[in-house]
């Protein structure tokens, strides 16, 4: 009876093992710059959502909003918690602190959207990715892509302060988190022992506990109103689930400069997402700036 059983179990086992092959193959199968260009496309959809709900949320209300409803997606989806007690303390630490560059980066982007635009804050983003880009270019073709890109930038963005200090020091704030979440993320899809799509889950679980001592006061009020924990939700999966998984897939695949470089590509994003969703339409200067963003990304080549 045990053999029979067991034999059952086993073919119980390859049976799973046979059916998630194919998945894996479909996910291997797409390339590494489609699932960036799925990530940039949400990185500020979800952000356009959240500032509608600015009016019924406090700011820090609406981070924690965002990070809780994508630690329950993730929850429920990989339940990582087993996983990470069987780490080594440095697959540990990583993780852990992923999860409080999750948190602080979330507080310090929402702080500095309240206060200015978006395009000015997403230019001051872009300054931590640049350097790591310029760090790891090596060839004259890979430092032309890079100045491209900057070029491009500067045309989309053409950055104004507009006298808050406070944004300003918020957007800084999250530039550098941003960067910090680029080398840790990139770490972390390349790891076998509790790496990618895992790994991220675990992150955000920390990130919520690290949030809630900030922002759970400004979302308690909020609790009540179906309509706020909808689109709460709806920041959560469109900012923190959907963006971060592909990024996962990408970064498995790409060098971290070359990552850092697509980066460039979220002010063009956001061009393209504020024609949609906001009808702004973009000036003969937006569309040079994207000409040149994506020249830039085009002109890249990874290096060996």
């Amino acid at each position: 009876m045990s053999i029979s059983r067991h034999r059952g179990d086993n073919s119980l086992i390859g049976h799973a093992t046979t059916a998630a092959a194919p998945l894996t193959a479909r996910v291997d199968a797409v390339p590494p710059h489609a699932y960036f260009v799925g990530s940039a496309i949400f990185h500020y959809l979800g952000p356009s959502f959240a500032v509608l709900l600015f009016a019924r949320v406090d700011v820090l209300g609406v981070a924690w909003l965002r990070i809780a409803s994508a630690a329950l997606v993730f929850t429920a989806w990989r339940r990582p918690w087993r996983k990470f007690q069987a780490l080594d303390r440095s697959g540990q630490l990583l993780i852990v602190g992923l999860g409080g560059v999750f948190a602080a980066m979330n507080a310090c982007f929402y702080i500095s959207i309240d206060r200015l635009p978006l395009a000015t804050v997403a230019a001051i983003e872009f300054i931590g990715p640049i350097a790591l880009a310029v760090i790891g270019a090596r060839t004259s073709r890979n430092c032309a892509a890079v100045l491209a890109a900057v070029l491009g930038v500067y045309l989309l963005t053409n950055v104004r302060f507009g006298g808050q200090p406070v944004g300003v020091a918020f957007a800084f704030a999250n530039a550098a988190l941003f960067t910090a979440y680029i080398v840790l993320a990139h770490r972390l899809a390349r790891r076998s022992a509790m790496g990618g799509v895992d790994g991220l889950a675990a992150a955000m679980l920390f990130a919520f506990v690290f949030v809630s001592p900030i922002g759970f006061a400004g979302a308690a009020h909020a609790l009540g109103d179906p309509i706020a924990i909808a689109a709460g939700i709806g920041v959560g999966v469109s900012s923190s689930v959907i963006p971060y998984v592909f990024d996962q897939l990408a970064m498995a695949r790409l060098a971290r400069a070359t990552y850092a470089l697509f980066v460039a590509l979220l002010p063009a994003t956001a061009t393209v997402i504020g024609v949609v969703v906001l009808r702004q339409l973009p000036t003969a200067v937006d569309l040079a700036g994207v000409t040149l963003v994506m020249a830039g990304v085009a002109l890249h080549r990874e290096t060996a």
